[in-house]
Parts: structure tokens; C-alpha cells; sequence
């Protein structure tokens, strides 16, 4: 903390604290406002200190599941009900736009020390393309799974007994039954999809998704502002792309585009009693949103960087596309800045 005086053994605590983020790839310093203080002589502040980037990418994934997956139970279950305006139920499809859009912007307002990725493919492509350390990698892909497990978690309690109202008590069924509530928590594909439009639809959101964040953290993209990238304006701008995927790529297959919040709630729902069919469903479709969005992501990813990116960051603008580093010197992480988290 700049101007403060710290006694020994704050400095020698400080430095184990450092020591320990370093190895698990954070950087040595927390993000710590000035003015704020560390309390070595607290345990948990400790940890919190240690953790406190993972701390928020878990809590910005739990915070998108709850408006997500929240937004899913409310309209499916209360689909039909006379006591809503209109008398039919409490919401539509696009309200599920909504409230996967405002999940995810709340949820980088949330995560803004961490740098909000709150997906898995995200961070893999900052790592590939933005010299994110992939040290960091393992660490924020585990905060986002649990993220996901405990968000879907909380809407499951919270809508238990209208989900027994709709199915029946301890009857829980996955799509196609005409009474499934497993797809509030994960994605499900059309019936008349096959394997390879399953794959695509995937796909093909992800590589949006993941073009557009890097034109909007692009400095040197003067945007619809008129300044560099979104700047301030990013949580929002996700807002809306979230909100578009879903309005124009969101029927077939529920645009997962994101293994934490497909797999995770996907996975308790099992726990809770879903059953085998979550993975078989669809032709054991669940691997499709586990796989899909790192090749789209990364698909998008290098698009953006291979036509229109400049920055010397990016493995596109070196020799080779960068290939040669790959063989000479594989997976190498590098210190570096981070002006490029999402």
C-alpha cells in the first residue's frame, strides 16, 4: 500500500501471500484499491487475498447462472398460469434473452477484478492470443465450473416445489417429455437436429461470441463511440451481444457457448436426480457444449486477430502465424500487463 509502513512481519507475510498467487499464476500484487488494507493478522483475509481473482470469477459465473437459469424456471414453469398479465404465464422466450444478457453483464461487473471471462473458452483464447498467463488458466476454468454448479444449484432450491407442481413430486425428466424441467439448468438440442447441426449451432455462437468481445477490447477500434474499443461501456455492449445470440441463435440448441455454464448445472442436475438421460439426451449431445466452444471461441478469436487486429500481442502477427513459437517454445506464459481481460 502506497505510503503506509508495514512492520516485518507484514512484509514477510505479504511476501508468502505473493509467493503463493504467483505459483498458481495470479500476479504477485492483488488488486487492492489504496486505502484498503490486506489484515494480515485475519485468516480468512489471507485466503481472500490469495483467491481473490478466482473468488470473483466464481461469483460472476454464480451471478449469470441465477438470471440465466432463473429466467428459464420462471418462464417454463409458469407457463399457462391465469394469475399473469395476460393469463399466460409469466414471461416468453425472449425474456430468457433478457435474462441470460443481464447475467452475464451483472455477472463482469461482478468479476471486474478477475477480468470477468466467466467462461472457459474466453479465458483459453485471452491465453492464446493476449498472453493471459495459462498458469491462471486451471484456476479460473475451476472457479467458473463451481460457479456454474452452485448458481443452477440455487435456482433448483428455489424453484423445487413449483418443478414437483409441474412434473410431480421426485419426478424429474429431461427433453423431449413434454413435462421436462431439466432444461432450465442446461441445453438440450432440437429433436430433428442432427449431430453435425448440433456441432455447428454451437460453433457458429461461439465464434460471434468471441469475435465480437475482441473488437470491443480492441484500444485500437474506435467502435460506434468514436473511442478506443467500448471502453466503460463493455458490460453493456455484452449485454446486448448475449441478448442477440439468444433472440437470433438460441432455438436449436440453447447457445450454451460456454462449458462452466453448461456443464456445471448440468451436473447437478444430475446429482439432484435428473438421472443418466442428462447425458444421454440428444445422442449425448453434452459433449457438444463442452468441445465446441473452444473451437469456435478460438475460430472467432483468430479471425478477429488474422483481419483486422494489429497488436503485437497476438501469435497472428509474428512469424508463421505464430506456428513456429508453438514448436520452439510451447505453452510459454509471459509476464505481461493485463489491459486485456475481459
Amino acid at each position: 500500500m502506497v505510503g503506509s509502513t508495514k512492520t516485518h512481519e507484514e512484509l514477510e507475510h505479504s511476501s508468502v501471500l505473493s509467493s503463493i498467487r504467483t505459483k498458481i499464476g495470479l500476479e504477485a500484487e492483488p488488486p487492492i484499491l489504496e486505502g484498503h488494507d490486506v489484515h494480515h493478522h485475519l485468516t480468512w483475509s489471507s485466503v481472500r487475498v490469495i483467491f481473490r481473482e478466482p473468488f470473483a470469477e466464481f461469483f460472476g459465473v454464480f451471478i449469470m447462472i441465477l438470471f440465466g437459469n432463473g429466467s428459464v424456471a420462471q418462464v417454463l414453469l409458469s407457463g399457462g398460469e391465469k394469475t399473469a398479465p395476460g393469463m399466460n404465464g409469466f414471461g416468453s422466450y425472449q425474456s430468457i434473452s433478457w435474462g441470460w444478457g443481464l447475467g452475464v453483464m451483472l455477472g463482469i461487473y461482478v468479476a471486474g477484478d478477475s477480468g470477468g471471462f466467466l467462461n472457459p473458452a474466453v479465458t483459453f483464447c485471452f491465453c492464446l492470443f493476449r498472453k493471459l498467463p495459462w498458469k491462471r488458466f486451471p484456476i479460473y476454468f475451476l472457479a467458473q465450473l463451481l460457479g456454474g454448479f452452485a448458481g443452477s444449484g440455487v435456482v433448483y432450491a428455489n424453484y423445487l416445489n413449483a418443478i414437483n407442481q409441474v412434473e410431480g413430486h421426485g419426478i424429474r425428466t429431461v427433453p423431449p417429455s413434454l413435462t421436462a424441467t431439466a432444461g432450465i439448468f442446461c441445453t438440450y438440442p432440437q429433436a430433428f437436429l442432427t449431430k453435425a447441426s448440433q456441432f455447428f449451432s454451437e460453433f457458429i455462437a461461439s465464434t460471434i461470441l468471441m469475435f465480437v468481445i475482441f473488437a470491443l477490447k480492441d484500444d485500437s477500434n474506435p467502435g460506434a463511440m468514436g473511442k478506443s474499443g467500448a471502453g466503460m461501456l463493455f458490460p453493456l455492449a455484452l449485454f446486448f451481444l448475449i441478448f442477440g445470440l439468444g433472440a437470433c441463435f438460441g432455438w436449436e440448441t440453447g447457445y450454451a457457448i460456454n462449458l462452466a455454464r453448461d456443464f456445471g448445472p448440468r451436473l447437478m442436475s444430475y446429482i439432484v436426480g435428473y438421472g443418466h438421460k442428462v447425458w444421454s439426451a440428444g445422442g449425448y449431445y453434452f459433449w457438444i457444449p463442452m468441445v465446441a466452444p473452444f473451437l469456435g471461441c478460438s475460430f472467432g478469436a483468430f479471425l478477429y486477430d488474422f483481419f483486422i487486429y494489429t497488436g503485437p500481442e497476438s501469435p497472428v502477427n509474428t512469424p508463421w502465424l505464430g506456428l513456429k513459437d508453438l514448436f520452439t517454445q510451447p505453452w510459454r506464459s509471459k509476464k505481461q500487463p493485463e489491459t486485456y481481460e475481459v
